[in-house]
C-alpha cells in the first residue's frame, strides 16, 4: 500500500516507516526536520518531504493515493514556544489531514495522541474512560485533536486515536537518556519516595499497535490507551536502568519541594529568551511525582495488541543502542 507517515523521521516515526518499508509497503513521510534517520530511510526507498502539516497544499498533495495515513507529526513539548504553534500544529494540522483523507478516500486514519491528555492519574491503572485532565498545553491541543475526529467518523472516515505511554527504546536521543546518564554514575538522587507509577512502552510495541489499527475492523470512532504490559514506580525503574548496564545503584532520596522551586525560578529566568530551553523546568521535574499506569485491556481485546517486549529486552537493547552511540 501507499502509505503516509507524519513525524516520519522522528524518533517513533522512523521505527514505524522502517517496519512499513521492510514490509513492502510505499511509504511516504512528512516531517518538518530530516530527523536522525534521514538518510537510512532514503536508502530504504521512502519518499521523504521536508514541511508542516500546517501546509495544507503540501497536505493534500502527499495524501492523495494513500490508503492509510498513521498521523505522528506534533509541536512537542518545549517550554516557551507559543501556544499558537501548538494549536496549528497539532489541532489544525490534524484538521487539515483529515479533510484530505476524507477527501481522498483514505481507508485509515490513525491518530497518535497521548496517554497525558489523562494528567496525573488518581485511580489506577486508568483506563481510557479516566478523567481527560492534560497539565500541559501540549496534552491539551492532543486533546483537542482527539475532539475533532468523531466529525469525520461521522462522515464515512475511519479513524483510530492511539494513546500511547512513556516511549522508550533504541533511536530516542533524548528522553530516555536522561535516566541512563544519572543511573551511570551509580548514584541516582529520588527527590519524593519513588513510589510513583511509571509505564513505560518499548517501541517495538507502539509500533505493532499503529499496524493493528491500521488493519483492523475494528476501532472506528475509538481510543486506545497502548502501553507495556506492566507499570512500575520509579524506585523500581530506575533499578531495571542500572540493571541493564550493569550498575551498582545507589538510590538517594531528597525532598520534591525544593527541586520544585528552584524549577520555577529557573524557568523564569529564562523567560526572556524564548528560543531557548531552561535545564530545569517544572513539567521535567513532575516527573517525581506524577503517576502513569494503565489499563491495556481494551486494546488486547478489540485491536488485538500484545506488549510483546518486556522491560528488561527493552532496556537492554535500548542500553546497547546507547553505547553504540556513545551517549552513555
Amino acid at each position: 500500500m501507499k502509505i503516509l507517515v507524519t513525524g516520519g523521521t522522528g524518533f517513533t516515526g522512523s521505527h514505524l516507516t522502517r517496519r512499513l518499508l521492510e514490509k513492502g509497503h510505499h511509504v511516504v513521510a512528512l516531517d518538518n526536520r530530516p530527523g536522525l534517520f534521514f538518510d537510512e530511510l532514503k536508502q530504504m526507498g521512502a519518499e521523504l518531504h521536508i514541511g508542516s502539516v500546517t501546509d495544507q497544499e503540501l497536505v493534500n498533495k502527499l495524501t492523495q493515493g494513500c490508503e492509510v495515513v498513521h498521523h505522528l507529526a506534533a509541536a512537542f513539548r518545549q517550554v516557551n514556544m507559543p501556544q499558537s504553534i501548538y494549536w496549528n500544529v497539532n489541532v489544525e494540522g490534524t484538521r487539515y489531514l483529515l479533510d484530505a483523507a476524507l477527501n481522498y478516500g483514505v481507508k485509515k486514519f490513525v491518530y497518535c495522541s497521548t496517554c497525558g491528555v489523562h494528567g496525573n492519574v488518581k485511580e489506577f491503572p486508568a483506563g481510557e474512560d479516566a478523567p481527560i485532565a492534560p497539565a500541559d498545553y501540549y496534552q491539551y491541543t492532543k486533546y483537542e485533536g482527539e475532539k475533532i475526529i468523531p466529525e469525520y467518523v461521522n462522515k464515512g472516515l475511519k479513524v483510530v486515536t492511539l494513546r500511547p505511554a512513556a516511549i522508550y527504546g533504541p533511536g530516542d536521543p533524548e528522553r530516555f537518556s536522561i535516566l541512563f546518564k544519572r543511573v551511570k554514575s551509580g548514584r541516582f538522587l529520588m527527590f519524593g519516595d519513588g513510589n510513583c507509577h511509571y509505564h513505560p512502552l518499548y517501541i517495538a510495541n507502539l509500533v505493532d499497535a499503529f499496524e493493528l489499527a491500521a488493519a483492523s475492523e475494528k476501532g472506528s470512532g475509538e481510543a486506545y490507551l497502548i502501553a507495556d504490559e506492566k507499570y512500575y514506580s520509579l524506585n523500581d525503574l530506575v533499578t531495571a536502568i542500572a540493571k541493564s548496564m550493569g550498575i551498582d545503584l545507589k538510590i538517594q532520596h531528597l525532598p520534591f519541594a525544593p527541586l520544585w522551586v528552584a524549577a520555577f525560578i529557573t524557568e523564569m529566568l529564562y523567560k526572556p529568551f524564548p528560543n531557548v530551553d531552561p535545564p530545569l523546568f517544572r513539567r521535567r521535574v513532575d516527573w517525581f511525582r506524577q503517576n502513569r499506569a494503565f489499563n491495556i485491556e481494551k486494546a488486547k481485546k478489540e485491536l488485538g495488541y500484545q506488549a510483546k517486549v518486556g522491560l528488561e529486552e527493552g532496556l537492554a537493547e535500548t542500553a546497547k543502542w546507547y553505547r553504540e552511540q556513545g551517549i552513555v
